[in-house]
């Protein structure tokens, strides 16, 4: 059994949607980020840099979605969700999962939260759009040259990150869905039990 710290729509979804996906047994704990819970004494003994996700695993509680993501696609291999340990496609997978958490992810903190007065943050914005739309390129082009997936058929985790990363685009001047293969992915993975399942749970609505 897991306990996932989440909040809807946040960086949690990542490993919300991939508890779906395997199917393994789960309870889940809302953490109400307009209130201030992540900075909770209590919360913060689990997650010392207050913020979601926080995934027990066996009585211990684990941070970072694309840890927490690796790990769950390792713990359950059953669920075909990432190429194992010695597959032609493990170095591909890794390298993908790399760019979407050291590069992707992190732009878009500064996207949201440019910690700047309000000209400085125009300009801290309009950098940070560019180097987004930047690896939009690099995924769409390679979506288009070994899609329709990341990885080439089979949707699995990196795919499922990237369209979570595409859905924070969402109100951007372009976001990812300007880009075709990006689209196409997002739509693969949008109908998607897991996908329609989360939204239920989490209360979403936009970008169904």
């Amino acid at each position: 059994m897991y306990t996932l710290y989440f909040s809807p729509g946040s960086a949690s979804m990542l490993v919300h949607l991939l508890l779906l996906e395997i199917g393994a047994p789960h309870r889940l704990v809302r953490v109400d980020l307009d209130a201030g819970a992540q900075r909770d004494p209590a919360y913060l003994r689990l997650n010392p840099g207050g913020v979601v996700p926080t995934l027990i695993v066996d009585e211990a509680a684990c941070g970072e979605t694309s840890a927490l993501a690796l790990l769950l696609a390792e713990r359950h291999p059953e669920a075909g969700l990432a190429p194992p340990p010695g597959a032609p496609q493990r170095p591909a997978y890794l390298q993908w999962m790399q760019f979407l958490a050291n590069g992707v992810q992190p732009a878009f903190r500064w996207w949201f939260y440019p910690e700047a007065d309000e000209a400085e943050a125009q300009v801290v914005k309009a950098n940070v759009r560019r180097r987004i739309e930047a690896m939009w390129d690099r995924l769409d082009a390679h979506l288009g040259a070994n899609g329709p997936t990341i990885l080439g058929e089979q949707v699995g985790v990196v795919d499922l990150y990237a369209t979570m990363l595409m859905r924070w685009s969402r109100n951007m001047p372009r976001p990812a869905t300007s880009w075709p293969h990006l689209a196409a992915l997002a739509d693969r993975v949008k109908a998607r039990p897991s996908w329609r399942r989360l939204y239920e749970i989490e209360g979403l609505t936009e970008w169904a």
